[in-house]
């Protein structure tokens, strides 16, 4: 068995045993095969089985629940959606209003994790804390001031992000050569593996079965194949993320990148009393190249970032999960953002692959022609887009003609990558 508890700090402290289920072993007859048991495959799962509990639904995973992005993020349950407003409105069929209604139905799905959480018992250390993006140049300060006025402008007001002076960040954190910050409260702080691990069984307290151990070879209209027999299903749901390259003719379908994280030991009273952070927001600064951050439950600091490479042809591999040169990056700019912690401990370091469609536009939809759905394209984005997804899907699958499946992501297909080696340049 596979070590899954070395997998992050999240597998390690979820209080689960990671014990996989029981795999595939003989041919299949449902209504929904659903590929990949992360957030994207549970929460669809969770909504149909919810809907219609008559609905014979299989989820199959090559290894446990959670193995993937859904139990290895950085723990922000946001609205953050991977393309602007503005981007939404040009889409086809699309129009101020509709990128508006995509934005409020991110911020929704904020409140509807929430509510499962709290109806199905799933302890997942849900805080709703916002997230305080730091100003610490003046380049930043430009960049910050014209997002709130492109939100403004849109529609937003303070109350859903607002520019805080330098004496209003400090007051929330204390990080260093701070000019201002942003603040959002569109943001919740989870432990992901709790979360994961606490949808699959709710999941299968509604009637789901989810195989484990069981690698899908090949999808294909109403049929998946695997090693150990054939699923056969009025409808096949794509929901593989960053392993989507893995399966035969999707390769240059989403770019699998890398995303990188450092957590520290659970720090002392006098340290906290130091930096800050006592609401608990989720936290970055406005630098272009990405950094997250949060305060966990148990008094740790989650610290993450890209910087790892895009691995040649796609590929995806254990081996690519640390990368010691961008983890010793890591710890450098969190000590640089909070100097308190120099002298701390870190007590684990992982990573995992996220994935990147060609426009960096996130989609969600179902061909009727052959039956078979998908999600995903999160770009690194996916804790509450992926609840946007599994409802969505829910209603595409069941033909409920709902304000969700007209959102302007539904449908949308980004052309593929440029195949090798112009897509690793």
């Amino acid at each position: 068995m596979a070590p899954y508890a070395d997998l992050s700090l999240w597998h390690a402290t979820c209080g689960d045993p990671l014990l996989p289920r029981p795999a595939l072993d003989a041919d299949l007859d449902v209504d929904v095969a659903i590929v990949g048991a992360g957030f994207t495959g549970l929460w669809t799962a969770y909504y149909l089985a919810a809907a219609d509990p008559g609905l014979r639904i299989a989820v199959l995973e090559r290894d446990i629940a959670g193995f993937g992005a859904s139990g290895r993020n950085g723990g922000w349950a946001s609205a953050l959606f991977p393309s602007s407003r503005s981007k939404l409105a040009r889409l086809r069929g699309s129009d101020a209003v509709a990128a508006n209604a995509q934005i409020s139905a991110m911020r929704a799905g904020i409140g509807e994790i929430e509510r499962v959480v709290d109806e199905e018992g799933i302890s997942c250390d849900f805080h709703r804390g916002g997230t305080v993006g730091f100003i610490r140049t003046k380049a930043q300060l430009e960049r910050a001031r014209l997002e709130v006025d492109d939100a403004h402008a849109w529609g937003d007001t303070d109350d859903d992000l607002r520019l805080l002076s330098a004496r209003e960040a400090t007051e929330i954190a204390a990080a260093s050569q701070t000019l201002g910050a942003t603040y959002t409260p569109h943001c919740a702080r989870i432990h992901p593996a709790k979360l994961v691990r606490g949808l699959a069984a709710a999941v299968e307290r509604h009637g789901v079965t989810i195989y484990e151990q069981t690698a899908v070879t090949s999808l294909a209209p109403s049929l998946v194949t695997t090693a150990a027999g054939r699923v056969r299903a009025e409808y096949v749901v794509r929901a593989t993320e960053g392993y989507t390259a893995g399966l035969p003719g999707r390769r240059r379908r989403v770019a699998p990148v890398y995303s990188l994280v450092v957590a520290t030991e659970p720090l002392p009273p006098t340290t906290w009393d130091e930096i800050g952070l006592a609401d608990a927001p989720t936290f970055n600064d406005h630098r272009h190249l990405i950094i997250y951050g949060q305060r966990t439950a148990d008094g740790r600091i989650v610290f993450g970032g890209r910087g790892a490479p895009y691995h040649f042809a796609s590929s995806v591999s254990s081996g690519h999960d640390r990368v010691d040169d961008v983890f010793a990056d890591l710890r450098t700019t969190l000590v640089d953002l909070f100097p308190a912690l120099r002298d701390v401990r870190y007590t684990h370091a992982w990573g995992g692959p996220l994935s990147i469609p060609r426009d960096w536009m996130a989609s969600v939809g179902l061909d009727r022609t052959t039956g078979i759905g998908w999600a995903g394209g999160y770009v690194g984005d996916g804790v509450t887009t992926t609840n946007l997804a599994g409802r969505t899907l829910a209603d595409l699958i069941r033909q409920v003609p709902s304000d969700l499946i007209r959102l302007p992501w539904v449908e949308h297909r980004s052309r593929r990558w440029e195949p090798e080696p112009l897509r690793w340049l």
